[in-house]
């Protein structure tokens, strides 16, 4: 079981495939914040309607000075369907072991359909230019998770 992350800490590292093929190291991103996602699987009902909704709030997101990362365990290819199935506008990445959902302490016992395992948990985290984590939300809801984060970004400012 990994152990979760608060605000105040540094970002861990994060240097994966992307939805295009391409390699993306979160360390190398610093002339804007993120906003990191982790979710549990592309084409899924809660996973969908929580792209959709970065989606739809990526332009309040971005003025506000953040870039948006999806993080999964399926591979480039998969990612890559559905970016061009939902239109999504900002980059996926590819997690295959799930070693940097264990390093972000988005991965541990959940509860799907009744039946507890160890796999994803749906977590958000909000780092400033400086890797600094500023947010860290686990267990998060799929459904307006995103209208809120850009609801508390917007009282930040």
């Amino acid at each position: 079981m990994s152990h979760e992350l608060s605000a105040g800490d540094p970002a861990p590292a994060l240097q994966l495939t992307a939805h295009d093929g391409r390699t993306v190291d979160l360390a190398q991103q610093r002339e804007r914040g993120a906003v990191v996602y982790f979710y549990p699987r592309a084409f899924t009902p809660g996973c969908t309607t929580q792209a959709c909704d970065f989606r739809d709030n990526l332009g309040a997101l971005r003025a506000r000075g953040y870039d948006v990362y999806g993080v999964s365990g399926d591979d480039p290819a998969e990612l890559a369907r559905f970016v061009t199935e939902y239109q999504l506008p900002y980059t996926l990445l590819s997690d295959p072991d799930h070693a940097a959902a264990r390093a972000w302490g988005a991965w541990g016992e959940r509860t799907v359909n009744g039946e507890t395992s160890e796999g994803p948990l749906r977590s958000t985290f909000v780092i400033g230019t400086d890797g600094t984590l500023t947010r860290a939300q686990y267990r998060v809801d799929a459904q307006g998770h995103v209208a809120r984060l850009v609801e508390e970004l917007s009282d930040a400012s």
